[in-house]
């Protein structure tokens, strides 16, 4: 019997990017493919890309580049890229990176068995020629949904799969393969963006927004309980859109309470969320539900009038601090994130005061700040009032600093607070640090940590009642409660 070809996905970027490989892996391992964890391990490494920002296109190029270096001393034969920046490039990436022996669009994902193996094999697959992927679906969202053809990754269609990729109860989830295990998974909502924010070139290469239908959702996150998931975090580009083409504006409403039932699921996070379409019933849904996250990540961009209506965007600082009164006001201990651009096309003093002003009253709990740089095939590529790259830097570290002391102070406010925190690592018996996890307010890679210095009766996904003694910057120190862990002389002492 022939030996089993093996793939490593390497993944970057987002944790739609995350949802996307796990589809990818289990399409493989359905088609006879054994994965492995190392690229030096894999007959071919599929690298999949970000092409967000220049910072993660150049990531994407380092990680081609050192699967590559593999090629010749080992066992990987070949490096294939996928993902947003082999989507959105195409062609000119496989001319300006002749290391990569293919590269992939979404158009290829349903078929990326075939395509791997014609690659192993010497055979040459015509590279992804890029295409507006806003174009490929109706204008109007409710015919979105009969659109069958189009690929949307994250969106795989039932099949029947081999024990260990599909749901053991109901009916068949979307093809996916978990690669790690974690405690904690994301769901894909819905993909692409019907906005058009004027720096963001996201739509064209993702598409225009399409829901996934709720019974989908649910058979996911019933298969993620199954393999030993505690937290689902929804995903989308907006997931304050979902529904709007299934005829129900409101459906994550009803579709929150739903996901938060289901067996062995502890908590249940929503992320992506647009200021100006939230409603008064998703809050209260956000801040009252039992298992879903009173966390609110707002894209908030920045919160002068002047700049967010050159973004394309609605709002300012008054607007966003009653938002943000208004959540607090239902859910005191709410967690709350978002990230700026700093440097924008015409931005003044007076605009960057502005946004000091919200920040200073908002009392974000996790806080992204990024220089404006021009993407290109953006509205805002083509202004005219672009800021010198040194006035850029200058705002973005006296900005990125400001917002390092205030989420510092942000976490010293929770010195106190009771908080449910996931158990994510435990370190050996002789780390400083005998825990890791993550409270309701603290999304994974980007928000922080808890952190526990007793680790007795803490184990991976276990939901641990905990009170806040200290902080690290913008990490928790906590200490069990007395009970918490089943044994209250431990937990106490």
């Amino acid at each position: 019997m022939p030996e089993r070809r093996t793939v490593a996905l390497v993944t970057l970027g987002c944790a739609r990017n995350e949802v996307d490989s796990e589809e990818l892996a289990g399409r493989l391992e359905a088609d006879g493919w054994q994965l492995v964890e190392d690229a030096e391990d894999a007959d071919v490494a599929v690298v999949n890309t970000c092409g967000f920002v220049e910072a993660a296109k150049k990531d994407s190029v380092d990680a081609l580049l050192e699967a590559n270096d593999l090629k010749g001393h080992g066992r990987t034969q070949a490096v294939v890229a996928v993902g947003c920046m082999a989507e959105r490039y195409g062609k000119e990436l496989a001319e300006a990176l002749p290391e990569a022996d293919g590269v992939l669009g979404f158009d290829d994902y349903a078929d990326i068995s075939d395509r791997l193996r014609t690659i192993l094999s010497g055979g040459v697959h015509a590279s992804h020629t890029p295409r507006d992927r806003r174009k490929l679906l109706p204008i109007s969202p409710a015919e979105r949904q009969s659109a069958a053809d189009v690929a949307l990754p994250g969106h795989g269609a039932p099949t029947d799969l081999p024990e260990g990729v599909a749901p053991a109860s109901g009916p068949r989830a979307p093809l996916r393969r978990r690669l790690d295990g974690s405690p904690v998974a994301s769901v894909k909502l819905a993909s692409g963006c019907d906005r058009r924010c004027s720096f963001c070139a996201i739509p064209s290469f993702r598409g225009s927004f399409i829901s996934r239908r709720p019974s989908d959702v649910l058979n996911e996150t019933r298969w993620l309980a199954e393999q030993g998931v505690k937290e689902i975090m929804l995903v989308s580009e907006n997931n304050t859109s979902y529904g709007k083409d299934l005829g129900d504006i409101r459906l994550l409403e009803s579709l929150l309470p739903e996901l938060a039932e289901v067996d062995g699921i502890e908590r249940v996070r929503v992320s992506y969320l647009q200021p100006a379409e939230m409603r008064p019933g998703l809050i209260d849904v956000l801040t009252s539900t039992p298992k879903v996250a009173p966390y609110f990540d707002l894209s908030f961009q920045h919160s002068a009038p002047g700049v967010l209506r050159a973004m394309r965007r609605f709002g300012d600082t008054d607007r966003f601090l009653e938002l943000l009164d208004t959540i607090r006001g239902k859910a005191p201990q709410a967690g709350v994130r978002s990230n700026f651009i700093v440097g924008f096309p015409g931005e003044t003093e007076a605009d960057l005061a502005e946004l000091e002003r919200f920040l200073n009253g908002a009392r974000l709990d996790a806080i992204g700040v990024f220089g404006y740089s021009d993407e290109e095939g953006t509205e805002a590529a083509t202004y005219d009032d672009k800021l010198d790259e040194d006035v850029v830097a200058e705002r973005l570290a006296h900005i990125s600093r400001l917002a390092e002391e205030l989420v510092s102070q942000r976490a010293e406010e929770r010195v106190g607070e009771t908080v449910h925190v996931l158990v994510e690592s435990v370190g050996e018996d002789d780390d400083e640090v005998a825990a890791y996890g993550r409270a309701a307010h603290q999304a994974p890679e980007t928000d922080g940590q808890v952190l526990f210095t007793r680790g007795a009766g803490l184990s991976v996904g276990r939901m641990v009642e905990a009170k806040v003694v200290g902080t690290e910057g913008v990490d928790l120190v906590a200490e069990p409660l007395a009970g918490a862990l089943g044994c209250p002389e431990e937990a106490g002492r």
